[in-house]
């Protein structure tokens, strides 16, 4: 909840330019909700595509407060994050919750961003994968009812998110194998599986070189438009090297 009104708006439009230039990555990104209709309109005629921090699984109803997948599509978004930890951590939103929002999503032609991982606890127990496979396979159904629509899981361990701390590639590596190991052949070639967890300008390239990271879900370092400029433009010369 940071960057809302008109710093929001600056923001986002410091970020357009800093990524317009691109064209092997995708660059997305996902304003407050009292910024998307102003920075959609700054996204025109770029690559950048925009995305909601949040959805309701409902398209309509007596939710008061709540935002819906066909309000998201009117006011231009293309993706939506879902599940993220702060969201199951502090609005109690259980593995159930995301997949029905995943299949609203998925219904209204947004493109889910699905977000799972481990608390510190989980991981120091040695519960990191078997944590994760529960969390994917809650939703899993969801993706192989819709195999022809374009998906997105992002891996972010809870113990990393705005701690400075980050899983080195070996780590991220192993998680991502295993997610897409579990969406198997058809799902996976069309699932991007990101990673999220205190990705900086100083550690996306060794990040984004592993075979199983397709991307990042920058969180603190997208708060500043130069470092994610740069996560960004790291993904871009990956891209062009490979």
């Amino acid at each position: 909840m940071f960057h809302g009104g008109l710093s929001g708006v600056e923001l986002g439009a410091s970020v357009v330019a800093q990524t317009r230039s691109l064209g092997r990555v995708d660059v997305v990104v996902a304003p407050p909700f009292t910024a998307l209709a102003a920075i959609a309109h700054e996204c025109e005629g770029s690559s950048v595509s925009l995305a909601a921090q949040n959805m309701h699984a409902k398209d309509s109803g007596a939710f008061t407060g709540e935002i819906s997948a066909p309000m998201l599509k009117e006011a231009g978004c293309r993706w939506v994050i879902l599940g993220h930890s702060e969201r199951r951590q502090h609005f109690g939103e259980t593995d159930a919750i995301v997949a029905e929002k995943v299949r609203a999503a998925l219904a209204a032609g947004l493109v889910p961003i699905a977000c799972v991982g481990e608390t510190l606890e989980e991981r120091d127990a040695g519960r990191t994968l078997e944590v994760v496979e529960r969390q994917v396979k809650a939703f899993l159904p969801h993706l192989a009812a819709t195999a022809s629509l374009p998906c997105a899981i992002a891996y972010e361990p809870v113990w990393a998110i705005g701690t400075g701390k980050t899983a080195g590639p070996a780590e991220a590596e192993e998680v991502h194998a295993k997610i897409r190991a579990l969406l198997g052949p058809a799902l996976a070639d069309q699932t991007r599986i990101l990673y999220g967890g205190s990705v900086k300008a100083e550690n996306a390239a060794a990040l984004l070189a592993c075979a199983n990271v397709d991307g990042a879900l920058v969180g603190g370092a997208s708060l500043d438009a130069a470092s994610f400029g740069a996560i960004a433009k790291a993904a871009e010369e990956l891209a062009h090297r490979g």
